[in-house]
């Protein structure tokens, strides 16, 4: 589906009705804008890189631009932008960026340019609009085939502020004074000012993957999730300024990283792309419910069934699924009785590069299909993601969209299935602008009084609490209750504005209570147990009765159809009993009941099927563990969800365990001499 854009803009309409004037014929022309324009000659070029680029810029392709137009030979500025969008003026500054007149103009969405491009047409009676992306790279590379049009390397005086940006999170380093004054830089040999950074460059095109064959005059594809952007930015690294990177982001996203240039002459009249093919996990997926998804095991025998992998990718894929790192996952069941999954794929966890994938579990199945892309927006971290089935036809999928690199600016957005995950709606930005407390964390539930409620880690580090954004009109509005408030402190009781630990999970007590546990953070030496009375306005804090965890690991906690509260989490010395009243110890990962409330809880084993130890690839940070009678998995991101036939599914890094209840209360078989 192709995303509907939440974007406006003040429209001042010229004085009088613009007549149609006649093309300027010169190689430069000067507007009333005072913005100067370049003649692009038509021409051949090969569009992509053949190696050392990215996976979306292959294959290279022949692009033959069959008619001349002009391009703005810098961004637009502050100046230029406000005599259309006067109220633009209050931006200046946000966050430090773009104060001056002449710095290029950011924080304007896809539809704000669009709509800059149409109030100058109509002001000056010629054809003004955005670049298509192959024109942008034509005229990028004016003739050149290397990386830069500087050649294979970019000199000194492009490089702005070069780097990975933790920004606007004040913990994890200041970020430098940041220029964005056009025209700074050396022109290219076609006389174009900062086609490599400065600030990302709207292009007219739906982003998707590049088709075989020669093309004339490309307009990209037919629709999809994000709009082209080009050129790099400041605060990144040189490898997003090439010719050939391409970038992108949804349409009504706004930043100090992206705004425009402008291009002047007529549109192409070819066909564009059909939208690109649907992913495996989208396709021949069933629509019936089936009349026997409560059937299942027998509630009153033991039942397990795992590890198993779910993740299973080629060892050499480097994007848009990776071989090198899986983690952080969600999984959720389909009304059609499938299981979905989806979690993370990159090379590196702060790299620009992270995108979300997925692997369907088909009903009646034994094995998982093969990971695709699920959540893919280009050059920019989708760190990270929630699922949610509202019990009835809807899946809810929420996702963190970084400015650019790292988790430190994340936008929070939500899309919907009601077919099984078949097709989702366009993604909408519910937490708009980018900044912390907006990454979401499994697991998301509706309170007693109907709110939605998903858990996002507030801060970017190892300890420092989960915040919450909650919804009391099925998601069309949301709010963080804890935004701007004090980081609370933890060690004294509270009450406190978030949840004591990261990648916080959260469940309501049936008194109407929210209790939460969280990683990283501790009391007493004990995890962090988190309770609000007041749907996560305010939290107060004790100690719980679990150790700790850290890096690599996370909890899960949930309730179970039958009535008591389910937690699962990792130790290394976890006391459960056999068959024969034995105390025994173990390590790794471990399950644990509450039956009132959360006041007393009762180890009840380790997840494992008690089999002989072995060695097992755990995925993720997880890597190789051994397995056996009294040895689990000994770290993971978990995600957890309970099915109508009753049996618990818990996804590791890598690993589905499958079980019912039954089998969490059966003690562990007695230990073998």
């Amino acid at each position: 589906m192709v995303p509907r854009i939440f974007c406006f803009a003040v429209l001042v309409v010229a004085s009088s009705s613009a007549i149609a004037a006649d093309p300027p014929t010169d190689e430069t022309f000067t507007n009333s804008l005072d913005m100067k324009l370049v003649r692009i000659a038509p021409g051949s070029f090969n569009m992509g890189s053949p190696s050392g680029g990215d996976f979306d810029e292959r294959p290279v392709h022949k692009v033959t631009l069959t008619r001349s137009f002009y391009l703005g030979t810098t961004e637009v500025t502050n100046t230029q932008y406000e005599q259309f969008d006067p109220a633009h003026r209050k931006l200046r500054g946000k966050l430090g960026f773009s104060k001056e007149d002449n710095e290029a103009v950011v924080f304007v969405c896809w539809a704000d340019a669009g709509r800059f491009c149409e109030w100058l047409s109509a002001k000056e009676g010629q054809p003004y609009r955005l670049p298509t992306e192959a024109e942008w790279e034509y005229a990028c590379r004016a003739g050149t085939s290397t990386p830069f049009h500087t050649g294979d390397t970019l000199p000194e005086a492009f490089h702005k502020h070069v780097g990975v940006s933790w920004f606007p999170d004040p913990a994890r380093g200041a970020r430098g004074e940041v220029r964005l004054t056009v025209g700074a830089t050396p022109a290219n040999p076609w006389g174009l000012h900062d086609m490599h950074g400065n600030v990302e460059q709207w292009c007219a095109d739906w982003y998707g993957p590049y088709a075989p064959g020669d093309q004339i005059d490309p307009v990209g594809r037919a629709g999809g999730d994000f709009r082209v952007t080009r050129g790099g930015s400041h605060s990144t690294t040189l490898e997003y300024l090439r010719s050939a990177n391409r970038a992108g982001t949804l349409p009504e996203d706004r930043s100090w990283l992206i705004g425009f240039r402008v291009a002047l002459g007529e549109k192409s009249t070819t066909d564009a792309l059909p939208v690109a093919p649907l992913p495996r996990h989208q396709r021949d997926v069933k629509q019936e419910v089936p009349v026997d998804l409560a059937d299942g095991p027998d509630p009153e025998k033991p039942y397990f069934e795992g590890p198993r992998q779910y993740v299973h990718i080629a060892p050499d894929a480097d994007g848009p699924v990776f071989a090198r790192h899986n983690h952080c996952p969600a999984i959720v069941p389909c009304p059609n009785g499938d299981l979905l999954a989806i979690w993370y794929s990159c090379r590196s966890e702060p790299g620009r590069e992270l995108a979300i994938v997925a692997s369907r579990l088909r009903r009646g199945a034994d094995r998982w299909e093969p990971a695709e892309p699920f959540w893919n927006t280009p050059d920019r971290n989708d760190h990270a993601s929630a699922l949610w089935f509202d019990g009835k036809k809807t899946i809810y999928h929420f996702n963190g969209l970084s400015a650019a690199a790292t988790w430190g600016s994340l936008a929070t957005i939500m899309r919907t299935s009601t077919d099984s995950g078949a097709t989702w709606s366009g993604a909408r930005l519910i937490m708009p602008e980018h900044g912390r407390h907006h990454m979401p964390v499994e697991s998301v539930i509706r309170t007693l009084k109907g709110v939605i409620l998903v858990p996002c880690d507030a801060v970017t580090g190892g300890s420092g609490g989960t915040a919450v954004l909650l919804s009391r009109d099925e998601g069309r509005t949301w709010v963080d209750p804890g935004q701007g408030r004090e980081q609370p402190d933890f060690q004294n009781g509270g009450p406190g504005a978030w949840i004591a630990g990261i990648h916080a999970g959260v469940v309501q007590l049936k008194d109407g209570r929210l209790m939460a546990f969280g990683r990283g953070d501790t009391i007493d030496g004990h995890m962090p147990m988190s309770l609000s009375d007041d749907q996560g306005k305010t939290w107060t804090y004790r100690a719980s009765p679990f150790p700790p965890i850290g890096g690599g690991q996370r909890l899960v906690v949930t309730r179970l159809a039958e009535g008591p509260i389910f937690f699962a989490s990792f130790g290394k010395n976890v006391p459960f009993t056999d068959t024969q009243g034995e105390e025994r110890r173990g390590s790794g990962l471990f399950g644990a009941l509450s039956y009132d409330e959360g006041q007393t809880w009762k180890i009840q084993r380790l997840i494992t099927d008690d089999g002989p130890e072995r060695t097992i690839d755990g995925g993720g940070n997880t890597r190789r563990f051994q397995m056996g009678p009294n040895s689990a998995e000994p770290r993971g991101y978990m995600s957890i969800c309970q099915t109508p036939d009753g049996v618990i599914h818990l996804i590791s890094s890598k690993q589905h365990y499958a079980f019912n209840l039954k089998w969490l209360t059966t003690p562990a078989p007695a230990a073998v001499p």
